[in-house]
């Protein structure tokens, strides 16, 4: 497959990844109006997540027997890169997200979680060790305003809104950035379904012992609970896991970012279409800037990847 195949690829499941962790906004709400708690919930997606994660290895393990692997060996070194992304980036993210899921509207949700991408472009500058250009500046604000409509503050009824849930929905944002910004330096030549199962195993010890008090192993494994664990599984670890963890190497966090961009109409639109929750006009709007201040953000360091991708593939 030709280069430019091959980024086309990781482009699409990016995209798949963020829509489907978008999907789970309104799932994760039907499951707490189940009368699940927001600890249960969490330990179900990661427990089933993990599993199906490492079911699929299995198979495709043994679907590829006696060919060569194309994982190759894994370092020491390589295994605690892939287990601190895991904690930091999922197990914090999956665990703050659900506990803002149990107290905000879905919609609002994903509006704090979609902070995550001038956090990734204060990151990347951090790390490039240059100030954010202009168009990166525009979007900071952008996604201000866009909060701000979208928060629903120019309406005043601000009773309702739970502060809690606010701060935890903006820590999941700081923990979801550092997922994608550490994902780009994990190595392409690892199998990514090798490095999803090994990413979501880390996540999953690590929100097990968080959990340790109240172990849905030993008390609500089963019910109800089942189903949602699966369904929360493949929508919120283990396809997003292996969707991100193919694209992201390939195309770097700057672009993934403005891709992580399906995420937010996917969480809209299942919350009108699942939950029936209601959007203003000054909510959409505020989407409607959430989205411009991403793509004025991306789009210089996006023109700028796609002509160097050229370039290499002129010579």
């Amino acid at each position: 497959m030709s280069r430019i195949g091959k980024r086309a690829w990781a482009i699409a499941f990016v995209l798949m990844g963020a829509a489907s962790y978008g999907i789970l906004s309104p799932v994760v709400k039907l499951a707490v109006r189940d009368g699940w708690s927001s600890g249960d919930i969490t330990q179900a997606q990661v427990l089933f997540g993990t599993a199906l994660l490492w079911l699929a290895l299995i198979v495709s393990r043994w679907k590829r027997r006696g060919a060569s692997p194309n994982s190759g060996a894994m370092s020491f070194k390589l295994l605690l890169a892939l287990a601190a992304v895991g904690i930091v980036g999922l197990s914090f993210t999956t665990s703050f997200y659900n506990e803002t899921l149990s107290r905000l509207d879905a919609s609002l949700a994903i509006v704090l979680l979609f902070q995550y991408t001038w956090i990734t472009i204060l990151l990347e500058s951090i790390r490039a060790r240059k100030w954010p250009s202009k168009p990166e500046w525009l979007s900071a604000l952008l996604i201000a305003v866009g909060t701000v409509l979208a928060v629903g503050l120019l309406e005043g009824d601000l009773g309702h809104i739970d502060g809690v849930g606010v701060l935890y929905g903006l820590l999941s944002a700081v923990s979801y950035a550092l997922f994608f910004f550490l994902s780009g330096f994990l190595p392409e030549r690892i199998d990514p379904m090798t490095k999803s199962a090994m990413m979501s195993t880390a996540s999953m010890v690590f929100v097990m012992l968080i959990y340790a008090g109240h172990s849905i192993v030993t008390t609500d494994i089963g019910g109800s609970l089942f189903v949602w664990g699966v369904v929360l599984g493949f929508l919120g670890t283990a396809f997003p896991y292996f969707c991100f963890n193919f694209g992201i190497p390939r195309i770097g966090s700057g672009l993934s970012a403005l891709l992580g961009a399906m995420e937010l109409p996917a969480a809209v639109l299942g919350a009108f279409a699942i939950l029936g929750e209601p959007l203003t006009a000054w909510q959409a709007l505020g989407v409607v800037i959430i989205v411009v201040g991403i793509a004025a953000a991306q789009y210089r360091t996006s023109k700028t990847a796609v002509s160097g991708k050229g370039g290499e593939e002129s010579h």
